[in-house]
């Protein structure tokens, strides 16, 4: 690590909540995300800026990102380490803390990145480092990687996350923080950490010390796949955490059946839990019956991801739409033809950006559909291309279809990597019926150009399997209706016909097959006779997602209610802020 003056945390007030998460995005050149839990977790703490909430994130420096992907000759993805340069964008925070490990000595830096809200308010994200010259070469390496290596490896970045964590900020002054909010369970050893702190015995801990912990926690659940929840067997635990914490945690009843399971873990010591939607906090109480568990349905950040012509579009109709997200609920009186010039005017981004990054040309007029998601097996990227002869059917009738894809497999994942390679040979097979790019090393910024340019926002995940999803709320934010499964937040945001439209029923679950019928009817005789035949009608479609989605399902709306339903329960957010 590159010697670098240390700077002291310098904070304007004292820290409320705590925000623990895995990943956050804050930047695209600061890769230390991959996916949705990390960019809700940036938006998150916009939102807290905006509404000057006192709060501090908590995360992990990824020296080596999460991977740059590319397709080779055989269309496989292939990764490749992400190179940056943490001493070029952070601040080296003075002190550090010591954990042992695995029988180490392991030492903990924090690099310190702001998030300014539109008043000026910052919010502090500490990112946690062990590539310091001070340790062991394994124990360098346990914050270079986002999600990679083995059992081990992702307990000690859980290990450093969660008590490197908290021990970081007692150590920076600011231990004495009411709430602990643990965004999913990898940062679910903080409740550990916070008990060896207040215990009067080491390893036997109260009841009452036990219930302290839990006054201070809350929890939030991202994830309805059971394989989503992290597990550890007990020896692996001892091994690598040693025998007082696992007496701890044998105390607390943190070890049942012989594993640790993070979520169990975060959800016992807390005292609000919440699912991410309303399907996604049925689906939670089932697999959690022994929790009572609340719903604060996902938000997105809307000053991030309106785009230039939108925004400006809302600047002159719209007055005080970045203080006040609600008032976008006006949007239904933008004159047609303002919002089809401001739609234009993005699509014609995502056109030049296609071209640029893939030299295909695509036809602004004809209906543009994008797919953009992590590429997991359950998410079904390629649902749409699930039947090329039905694809060229619809073409003949309609005209070809342009479809825009990204979205990276884990480097382990070799189903989600199949699905990746079935939709780039099934792009060869269409010929003209569909002009179909997968842009490579989806990020933040081309998220903004697909979800602003797009046409149509297509979402096909297996139910009940998509705890919320955000891309479509972002989409619709631009006017950009969605056509998608009805699952995660879009049973809360689908008003057929009104803000985009379902594919298939509302039942918990269905199969492959019907939903792929029920795409493509819904394609060839709803939406692209719309797009074709009454343009106006296509965009007033838009117009209704903006109005009612997008002044609805953004973050100033969901963090309003993490501090009055988890945080502050009872207070008003503008008395939290004082």
């Amino acid at each position: 690590m590159a010697k670098r003056s240390q700077e002291p945390l310098r904070l304007s007030y004292e820290p409320s909540v705590a925000y623990f998460s895995m990943e956050i995005a804050v930047a695209d050149n600061i890769p230390t995300y991959c996916g949705g839990l990390g960019v809700l977790a940036g938006d998150h703490l916009r939102a807290a800026a905006d509404a000057e909430l006192p709060l501090i994130g908590v995360t992990l420096l990824y020296r080596s990102g999460y991977f740059h992907q590319i397709f080779d000759e055989n269309a496989r993805q292939i990764e490749s380490p992400v190179e940056w340069s943490p001493e070029h964008l952070l601040e080296l925070l003075a002190g550090h803390v010591m954990l042992e490990l695995s029988g180490r000595q392991v030492k903990v830096v924090a690099w310190r990145h702001w998030i300014v809200g539109y008043t000026g308010f910052r919010v502090p994200v500490l990112f946690l480092d062990t590539a310091v010259e001070d340790n062991d070469e394994r124990d360098r390496a346990i914050t270079d990687r986002l999600y990679g290596g083995d059992q081990v490896y992702r307990l000690l970045q859980e290990a450093v996350l969660g008590m490197g964590g908290t021990a970081m900020l007692a150590n920076l002054g600011v231990s004495d923080i009411p709430t602990f909010h643990m965004n999913e369970g990898h940062s679910s050893l903080l409740t550990v950490s916070l008990l060896m702190r207040l215990a009067s015995r080491p390893g036997a801990p109260t009841k009452k010390e036990m219930s302290a912990v839990r006054e201070r926690c809350v929890f939030t659940t991202h994830t309805p796949v059971p394989e989503g929840h992290d597990r550890f067997d007990a020896d692996l635990v001892n091994e690598v955490l040693g025998s007082d914490l696992v007496h701890t945690l044998s105390a607390m009843g943190g070890l049942r059946g012989g594993e640790l399971n993070m979520t169990v873990l975060g959800m016992s010591f807390s005292r609000f839990v919440n699912a991410v939607s309303l399907r996604h906090c049925s689906v939670s109480r089932r697999m959690f019956p022994q929790f009572a568990i609340d719903c604060i349905t996902n938000g997105v950040h809307a000053q991030t991801w309106v785009c230039p012509s939108m925004a400006r579009l809302f600047d002159r109709h719209l007055n005080g739409w970045r203080e006040h997200n609600s008032i976008l609920r006006y949007a239904s009186d933008i004159p047609v033809d303002e919002l089809k010039a401001a739609h234009e005017e993005a699509k014609a981004s995502l056109v030049a950006m296609v071209a640029a990054r893939s030299h295909v040309v695509l036809d602004p007029s004809r209906p543009t559909l994008c797919v953009a998601r992590r590429a997991a097996p359950y998410k079904r990227l390629d649902l749409l291309l699930s039947d090329p002869e039905e694809i060229k059917a619809i073409s003949r009738r309609h005209g070809p279809l342009q479809i825009v894809y990204s979205g990276k497999a884990h480097p382990s994942d070799r189903e989600g990597k199949a699905v990746i390679t079935r939709i780039l040979h099934t792009a060869e097979v269409l010929g003209g019926a569909a002009t179909v790019v997968y842009l490579e090393d989806y990020s933040l910024a081309l998220a903004s150009i697909l979800c602003a340019g797009a046409d149509v926002w297509v979402n096909t995940p297996e139910k009940p399997y998509e705890a919320s999803g955000t891309s479509g709320m972002k989409a619709a934010l631009n006017g950009v209706p969605s056509l998608s499964v009805l699952d995660g937040w879009w049973l809360e945001g689908d008003i057929e016909g009104v803000t985009g439209w379902s594919v298939g029923d509302d039942r918990e679950r269905s199969d492959r097959i019907s939903d792929s019928a029920a795409l493509y009817r819904k394609l060839d005789t709803v939406i692209l006779p719309l797009f074709y035949d009454a343009p106006d009608d296509f965009v007033v479609v838009g117009r209704s997602a903006i109005a009612m989605n997008g002044s609805y399902f953004t973050t100033e709306r969901m963090v309003h209610q993490y501090a009055s339903r988890a945080y502050w329960p009872g207070r008003a957010p503008s008395e939290d802020s004082d």
